[in-house]
């Protein structure tokens, strides 16, 4: 799917009292931008999923569907009460899905997806729903390991980095596991590398974030011309955006060191 941007990636630790805020939502753009056709269509693939929902709700396939149209279309909400209210309903479809077929890795992964989203509406309160995602996405990982680009291990990684460590579920050496597994099994998809590269930036770890953007830069060529479409607009917004940014904090010295050395 295109929108693979870790849900809690807009969620970032504070400090000062170790608790999870969510970022703002994200409105939808000016029409004709990126961000608008991207919202238009995924609108539209919601109102198809949700038709087939509720034409076949003893489905398990079409209620994982719905709830990952849910989630994909919660990535544009007008506000917060509507991506809550998106991600209320993809919850329930798959939970539904997973008490007809309990092994449907779409089901367990989009169960995962929906809560973080719900999580990017809740402030502090989000901290409650990190083990719930934490097994949703275990469970999925079990069951495919490869679904959505190593889907499973790129958000856990995410949630490992990002939670608290003393209060929540974070530990560098699991995100580094979890990280470094995502882009070994799907090292065609940018938000892998990125996300790794973000996480050893994170950690001052610039000899490993270096030679993982050689290496992101080196697929990237690839990655563009495979996932196009309005589908993979917005995604590529934000990625490029992102590439630019560590491209930056890697090419800048360290405090107290010389000129720095050129980057990729």
């Amino acid at each position: 799917m295109a929108l693979a941007t870790p849900i809690l990636r807009a969620i970032t630790v504070l400090a000062s009292n170790l608790v999870l805020l969510a970022g703002p939502p994200k409105t939808l753009a000016d029409n004709g931008t990126p961000q608008a056709e991207s919202a238009a269509y995924f609108r539209e693939k919601f109102q198809e999923a949700q038709a087939r929902y509720r034409g076949a709700p003893g489905e398990s396939a079409a209620a994982w569907q719905f709830g990952r149209a849910c989630f994909e279309l919660a990535e544009f909400p007008t506000n917060r009460a509507e991506r809550a209210s998106l991600a209320e309903a993809g919850m329930a479809a798959c939970r539904l899905a997973i008490a007809r077929a309990s092994n449907s890795a779409p089901a367990h992964y989009y169960l995962g997806l929906n809560l973080g989203q719900l999580a990017r509406t809740k402030g502090p309160s989000a901290l409650k729903l990190v083990d719930q995602m934490e097994r949703a996405f275990i469970r999925t990982r079990e069951l495919d390991e490869r679904l959505d680009y190593a889907g499973p291990d790129r958000h856990l990684g995410v949630i490992y980095r990002d939670a608290p460590p003393i209060v929540s579920v974070g530990s560098r050496s699991r995100a580094r596991a979890c990280l470094q597994r995502a882009v070994k099994l799907a090292p065609q998809y940018p938000e892998n590398g990125l996300n790794l590269i973000e996480a050893f930036v994170k950690w001052g770890e610039r000899a490993d974030a270096s030679r993982e953007l050689q290496a992101l830069t080196n697929a990237w060529p690839a990655a563009r011309t495979n996932l196009t479409g309005v589908a993979w607009a917005a995604s590529w917004v934000d990625w490029e955006e992102r590439l630019q940014k560590l491209r930056k904090k890697l090419r800048q010295p360290k405090p107290g060191l010389g000129a720095p050395q050129a980057q990729p």
